[in-house]
């Protein structure tokens, strides 16, 4: 697996995998690093459980972990990164290094590295009591690798069976977070399911966007942390529940799932101000930034004759439907002048 899509398809990759071929993974990065094969190595349902154990120092069934050892993640996942880099970059210079960066990792990254810090936050959020807890668990997920999650660095080195970085790149192919410790090595199945939207964040409206089969869930409407029973209620709202809603980041989700124009349509707004261009509407919201949007009329009629319209989310400091219309075309009022509405 060398080629890009391969490897966002890795990133990506739910259900359970070969866990014997990630077992080997594991060993065969011990091996490159110049260590001892771990004694052991464990299976967690989720990364959350993976912390859970760490935490406790017991298994999911009761019984005892047993002697980890210490940590090894410098020696098996770091020193092998920094000297790959340190060749490829050798090799190819500042300016081409950041071109090939660009070409093969950049994007899967960006996208995964949003993912990797919800992560990390529900299980902080889930885990942590208190201040003491939540440095533990912050300090034990910095010492995982991320599995298919590094697969954005392993899109851009070398990772074939030849390569230093092999062990890890097998891992990458059937498994999400691990652990590995002097004796034992810990190692998380990837998730049950995966929801994103075309931008890469995590987006789902009727059930968890990202899930694992230990239970460990995020909701999430198109890259925003959402509870649990918040997406249940989105099929019930109305005006009056979203304007009761005084958390002004969730009121924003259910505008976008209502609709502005249905929400404006619904909440007796009037128009403050209309031209030739449209119509502007304005609707104040409690605690937040009014809703002002534009109507306009497509000029260029349907196949069945209809002219459709269209609702522009524009910035509360606009005063004019022309004014409107132009910020969408990013200039000033004053220089719009259409030849033709579209």
């Amino acid at each position: 697996m060398t080629d890009q899509g391969s490897w966002r398809a890795a990133a990506a990759a739910t259900g359970p995998g070969e866990r014997a071929a990630a077992e080997e993974g594991v060993r065969l990065a011990y091996r490159l690093a110049g260590l001892p094969e771990p004694e052991r190595i464990v299976w967690a349902r989720s990364p959350r459980e993976a912390v859970r154990i760490l935490m406790t120092a017991t298994l999911p069934d009761g019984s005892p972990l047993g002697a980890l050892g210490g940590g090894v993640r410098e020696a098996v996942l770091g020193a092998p990164w920094a000297a790959e880099r340190e060749r490829l970059h050798a090799r190819l210079g500042p300016e081409r290094w950041s071109g090939h960066w660009r070409a093969t990792g950049a994007s899967l990254w960006e996208s995964t590295r949003t993912l990797v810090d919800r992560v990390r936050a529900g299980i902080v959020e889930e885990l942590a009591a208190d201040r003491k807890e939540e440095t533990q668990v912050r300090l034990l997920l910095l010492d995982a690798a991320l599995g298919q999650h590094d697969a954005a660095w392993l899109c851009a080195f070398a990772s074939g069976d030849d390569s230093p970085l092999a062990g890890l790149a097998a891992v990458a192919r059937d498994a999400g977070w691990w652990w590995p410790y002097e004796q034992t090595a810990i190692i998380s199945e990837r998730p049950l399911t995966l929801h994103r939207d075309e931008a890469g964040r995590l987006d789902r409206g009727d059930g968890p966007a990202l899930g694992y089969a230990d239970g460990f869930e995020l909701y999430a409407w198109r890259g925003m942390p959402v509870p649990r029973d918040f997406l249940d209620e989105l099929t019930t709202l109305t005006p009056e529940r979203i304007r009761d809603e005084e958390n002004a980041e969730l009121r924003r989700v259910m505008l976008e799932y209502y609709g502005y124009d249905r929400y404006l349509e619904e909440s007796g707004a009037k128009p403050v101000h209309r031209d030739e261009t449209g119509v502007l509407w304005r609707v104040e919201l409690a605690g937040d930034e009014d809703v002002v949007m534009v109507e306009v009329v497509n000029s260029t009629p349907e196949p069945d004759g209809t002219s459709r319209t269209y609702w522009l989310r524009v910035p509360p400091t606009t005063r004019t439907a022309r004014e409107g219309v132009a910020w969408t075309f990013g200039i000033g009022a004053e220089v719009y002048e259409p030849l033709r509405q579209t």
